[in-house]
């Protein structure tokens, strides 16, 4: 090894640690879809701690969402992270408002967790890791890494086992808050789990990318296969070309 071979794989693994940061960025949304998030669930517990009125919560929580929204779409930015808020916070107010409970806002939101984290679990044992599936095509890997690449199937696996035991470690906290404590008290657990245990798992995912061998861009496959048999035509085309204008020189001098 030369000592300019050195930086050469510095300068790789850094290239890779740093397209791993922009994908999972990209996948789960940033600061702004932790603010997004967050800021629904905190608006309700809030207004509900200070007056008890649940129905001035939901909807405060349910406009703050709808807003959230509307800036995205003025901003002509990716809208998947607040309208999956918006769904998550009005799924929460139509249970509150129905069975009067204030504590049942955060129901749907409890049990989507608890169905995504078995998924996580279930999937990596059924050998097609969640994760996968999910920042596969963000790395533009698709399915590759599922026969073609082990090692990332390996990293995969771990990164969902690691969400699957976070989000089930926050349920069997908060479930059984649910039954025992009363709306507020939930609330502001919820709302203290919601950001630390996303990113020790966005940590974990990064760490176990990050050491993975890199991922293969079938996109790129596929344009430089197109662009090879546009080529073997061509050159195929010029062939008969060649040989059509010899069989023409052959007939002309016979």
């Amino acid at each position: 090894m030369t000592s300019l071979d050195k930086p050469t794989e510095d300068t790789q693994a850094d290239d890779a640690r740093a397209v791993t940061e922009a994908a999972l960025f990209e996948a789960f949304g940033g600061v702004r879809g932790m603010v997004e998030t967050v800021l629904p669930g905190l608006l309700f517990v809030t207004i509900f701690t200070i007056n008890k009125d649940l129905h001035l919560s939901a909807i405060a929580a349910l406009a703050v969402s709808l807003l959230l929204v509307v800036v995205r779409l003025a901003m002509r930015d990716t809208v998947k992270h607040a309208f999956s808020g918006v769904f998550g916070v009005a799924f929460g107010v139509v249970f509150a408002m129905m069975t009067g409970n204030a504590k049942n806002f955060y129901l749907p939101g409890m049990l989507y967790t608890l169905g995504l984290g078995l998924a996580y679990v279930i999937t990596t044992l059924a050998g097609v890791p969640l994760m996968g599936l999910i920042l596969g095509p963000v790395f533009k890997e698709n399915l590759s890494w599922r026969t073609r690449n082990p090692g990332r199937k390996k990293a995969y696996a771990k990164a969902s086992y690691a969400w699957g035991g976070i989000l089930l470690a926050k349920c069997a906290i908060l479930f059984p808050l649910y039954w025992w404590a009363d709306t507020a008290q939930l609330g502001w657990v919820l709302v203290a789990l919601k950001i630390p245990p996303f990113l020790l798992a966005v940590w974990l995912t990064w760490v176990f990318l990050a050491k993975a061998p890199a991922p293969i861009d079938v996109f790129a496959e596929m344009e430089a296969e197109e662009k090879a048999e546009e080529e073997r035509k061509a050159a195929q085309a010029a062939e008969r070309g060649d040989t059509e204008a010899a069989g023409g020189r052959h007939r002309r001098e016979a």
